[in-house]
């Protein structure tokens, strides 16, 4: 983990907002959270839990470019074409 991630802010989604920016249910989140394939909630205290808002956005890019790009890193990362004809 590079040492400036460290002093980054960590924002929290709660459960509502997570679904709905993915547009996944309830009990598919926990599901998919359980099996590894959507980031695991946080526990803030008591019943309390949360995801990290960077981790969910993430994986809603990774979906994005598995339906559409095949598996192609996101466009910022993306190198340039080459001109071969």
């Amino acid at each position: 983990m590079p040492a400036n991630s460290l002093n980054e802010p960590v924002e929290f989604l709660r459960l509502p907002a997570v679904k709905l920016i993915t547009g996944l249910g309830t009990t598919k989140i926990y599901q998919m959270a359980k099996d590894g394939s959507f980031p695991h909630q946080v526990k803030l205290g008591g019943r309390s839990v949360a995801w990290v808002k960077s981790e969910v956005l993430e994986w809603n890019r990774k979906q994005v470019n598995r339906s559409r790009g095949h598996g192609l890193p996101p466009p910022n990362d993306q190198q340039p074409m080459s001109n071969q004809g």
